[in-house]
């Protein structure tokens, strides 16, 4: 869904058609627990709060992110265990991973 600011609240990015720039995430059900859900998601591109929007948008917002509707928690349950991009000079593609932290096996 194309990604732009938000019309009222500038701090915000919303899902809309103007002034957009195509967003693309993929996104996959890792696990089902009573009130929330463990995603893996995969981005093509790299929008401001691409994926904040795009699951807010879709009615499931992110615990913890409050500026996009979801429910106060110590910390925003998002995390990126695996971040690739190709290296400005020479182009090759680095990668950089981080474990998963506890809170979200907890």
């Amino acid at each position: 869904a194309p990604i732009g600011r938000h019309p009222v609240d500038r701090k915000k990015m919303c899902v809309t058609d103007k002034n957009s720039r195509n967003a693309v995430t993929h996104y996959y059900t890792e696990e089902e627990f009573d009130r929330y859900t463990k995603l893996r998601l995969r981005l093509e591109t790299g929008r401001t709060h691409q994926i904040r929007v795009h699951l807010a948008s879709l009615g499931c917002p992110i615990l913890g992110d409050e500026l996009y509707g979801g429910k106060p928690y110590k910390r925003i349950m998002l995390h990126a265990v695996s971040l690739s991009f190709p290296h400005p000079a020479t182009k090759k593609i680095i990668t950089v991973t981080a474990p998963l932290p506890d809170e979200f096996s907890d």
